[in-house]
């Protein structure tokens, strides 16, 4: 069955940053789709309404975010993001769309955006090393929602729905 990933889209300066981090610590031959913020995992792509309703859903203003740290995992590195705005967005979609959550995407949203992944311990470890020693907390700018179609590996644009500006 084919299946949506719902992202949250970044002003482009923005998302070009995580871009770069992505582009210089994860493993080339892994990175097979951009930096991203992923609000939901999985959604039937046969149900139209998960379409329709993103219409009225983001007919909000952009918002900024704070991004607070960089996380490390066993095997990689994500910048961690706070933002009450996303977390109320969050859930009024998971409301709006309760029949087709997956056990995952029922969870509380932990917003964050992978720069590294699938690496040693120890790479992981020597990066996030090197990542901090300069890290500030920055703000970043939500601009829409993306829904994208699972392909096995890269995904495919199926439509961006941005907030009112």
């Amino acid at each position: 069955m084919a299946s949506f990933i719902v992202t949250l889209q970044l002003q482009p300066d923005d998302a070009a940053f995580f871009n770069r981090m992505r582009r210089q610590y994860y493993p080339a031959h892994a990175n097979e789709v951009h930096a991203h913020l992923t609000l939901f995992y999985r959604l039937p792509a046969d149900e139209p309404q998960i379409i329709t309703s993103l219409a009225t859903m983001v007919a909000r203003p952009s918002f900024v975010l704070q991004v607070n740290e960089v996380q490390r995992y066993t095997n990689g590195i994500a910048y961690t993001l706070i933002s009450a705005e996303l977390q109320a967005l969050h859930e009024a979609l998971q409301t709006q769309w309760a029949p087709w959550l997956i056990p995952r995407d029922r969870q509380p949203l932990r917003p964050h955006i992978t720069i590294m992944n699938q690496v040693t311990a120890f790479k992981t470890q020597q990066a996030h090393e090197q990542l901090m020693a300069n890290f500030r907390p920055f703000e970043v700018t939500a601009t829409g929602v993306e829904v994208w179609r699972y392909l096995k590996g890269p995904w495919k644009l199926v439509g961006e729905y941005s907030f009112l500006t």
